[in-house]
């Protein structure tokens, strides 16, 4: 990243519209070593583990991270792909879908690059590949529908962080959340009845989204609100039944209590019930990743089996399909609006020729080359 000392402006640069896509981040290989530094830097965020920092310290460094890596590690290597990790692997082909997308549909030249707000590729790299693209307007898209302060707001704080450090800001323009957005949830419903119509429908459909400790919820988080609204969205659009579908939250640790039901406990509730094959769709997750490949496609799967209901069959992610491609261009679009690259007026020659004299006359001025 620029730091304050180094130049960070040339006279007659051309300028263009920098978006950010931005996703949680993964180890850089399925082996112990990486995974441990992943987890540190993940389980170190105060937006993570809210708990003063000597006593989660202890825990982390003494208890956890001597625990963890390795069973994560195994973890990893069930989902792990010739070309890597499969979260990486789907944010960058949304990036890159979305680049195109954008190429043809905004007047003003525009130039996308990826951020991990853990592990890397870093938020930093992104900014510093913006910055040397000449992005002198910054939207940044957090690739999370639902806001919590765990993940959308960490990615605000990696960003500002990063920008504490550079000299000339960008103009800045931050997605929140998309969790009721119209495109977002006919995406997730037609991704449901396109699995419907090749599997055949469950007897319930589960939306699992990932946990967070409940006193989050009641110090003003409002991640539950918001994953609560989606999946009534979705049902309403499915026309569900209110005893065809339930919000579950999944992926606690510890022994502190998070948002109820829990996944786990759900699916051995139902399948005590000898309830047949279910549906779990998780609406949360904007790509396939660790939580959805390993622990519900694989691990829950297996604990409905054997509390004794049928299948449990998972329905994949958006990831980088052409509804979630569509999907984040119409927020990039709609968050560019009144900037020049967004106008319909957007002259590329006139711009140009703008740049040229704004150099000759900078040059003439003593400027240096």
């Amino acid at each position: 990243m620029t730091y304050l000392g180094e130049k960070d402006y040339h006279h007659g640069s051309a300028e263009r519209l920098g978006v950010l896509v931005v996703n949680l981040g993964t180890p850089d290989a399925p082996e112990p070593g990486p995974v441990r530094r992943y987890l540190r830097e993940f389980l170190w965020d105060p937006r993570i583990i809210e708990l003063p920092r000597p006593l989660w310290w202890a825990i982390l460094n003494l208890v956890i991270l001597n625990i963890r890596p390795r069973r994560s590690a195994r973890a990893y290597r069930e989902i792990w792909t010739d070309q890597g990790s499969p979260l990486l692997l789907y944010t960058r082909g949304v990036a890159e879908k979305l680049a195109q997308e954008l190429e043809s549909t905004l007047p003003g030249p525009v130039q996308v690059a990826v951020g991990m707000t853990y592990g890397n590729p870093s938020i930093a790299s992104a900014l510093d590949e913006l910055r040397a693209g000449g992005c002198r307007r910054l939207l940044v898209l957090p690739l999370y529908p639902q806001y919590s302060a765990t993940t959308t707001a960490s990615v605000f704080d990696r960003v500002a962080h990063q920008l504490m450090r550079t000299r000339w800001l960008p103009e800045l323009r931050f997605i929140t959340a998309y969790h009721d957005e119209p495109l977002y949830i006919e995406s997730l419903a037609s991704r449901i009845e396109d699995h419907w119509q090749t599997h055949g429908r469950g007897e319930r459909l589960l939306f699992s989204f990932h946990g967070i400790p409940r006193r989050y919820l009641d110090n003003g988080d409002p991640y539950h609100c918001q994953c609560h609204k989606t999946a009534r969205l979705v049902a309403e659009r499915l026309g569900l039944g209110q005893d065809q579908w339930l919000v579950a939250f999944q992926s606690r640790v510890g022994r502190e209590e998070w948002l109820r039901p829990y996944t786990d406990e759900t699916l051995e509730r139902w399948g005590g019930e000898g309830l047949g094959d279910i549906d779990v769709v998780c609406p949360g997750f904007a790509a396939d990743c660790l939580e959805t490949l390993e622990e519900i496609a694989m691990e829950n799967a297996e604990r409905f089996t054997e509390h004794g209901g049928g299948t449990l069959r998972y329905i994949p992610a958006l990831n980088d399909g052409p509804d979630h491609v569509a999907l984040v261009a119409t927020l990039v679009r709609r968050h560019s609006v009144g900037w020049p690259e967004a106008s319909a007026q957007y002259d590329a020659q006139a711009r140009e020729a703008d740049a040229r004299a704004s150099r000759e006359r900078a040059l003439t001025m003593g400027a240096p080359r």
